[in-house]
């Protein structure tokens, strides 16, 4: 893999060039026509210690345990992450998956709004299992689950990202 050294002032024009094209003031944007996020499908290795991660760290409780009807023999199963919405995980038993990659196209990081009084004890339960993870801007807190993605738990408010409206 090459890197250069980008441009930033080019960048921001970019950014800039992009918004005015597209970027619509918020009482001037069409309804979406989408409900909501019914899951986020992620890959784990091992069914049990994901459960055990997700449920019993990260406090999202397991609402269902399934057969994958795309594999047969692999699980689907999925955890409640509030507000409707479910992360989900299938296993691929006797299928070399390989490790976790951020790579084009695939997942850099999953950001999931949590209450800011339970932001806290959150990180202590990080820090009591052990996991590494790091606080950025006193919101954010970032680590990877047992198969390598990366997850961020956020306290500012969904349609909110650092003091600013994103919604």
């Amino acid at each position: 893999m090459t890197t250069t050294t980008p441009d930033p002032a080019a960048l921001e024009a970019e950014r800039a060039r992009i918004r005015e094209a597209h970027l619509q003031p918020a009482g001037q944007r069409p309804a979406s026509t989408a409900r909501g996020l019914h899951h986020t499908a992620l890959i784990s290795s091992d069914v049990e210690r994901t459960i055990r991660f997700y449920q019993d760290v990260l406090g999202f409780p397991l609402t269902e345990l399934i057969e994958n009807r795309d594999y047969p023999g692999s699980s689907h199963f999925f955890f409640d992450i509030g507000h409707g919405n479910l992360l989900a995980f299938f296993d691929f038993p006797g299928l070399d998956v390989g490790p976790y990659a951020e790579v084009l196209g695939g997942l850099h990081h999953l950001a999931i709004s949590v209450e800011p009084q339970r932001w806290e004890a959150l990180v202590q339960r990080l820090t009591d299992a052990g996991v590494p993870h790091e606080v950025h801007s006193g919101v954010s807190v970032y680590f990877r689950d047992p198969d390598g993605a990366r997850i961020e738990l956020i306290a500012d408010p969904l349609g909110e990202m650092y003091g600013s409206h994103v919604l």
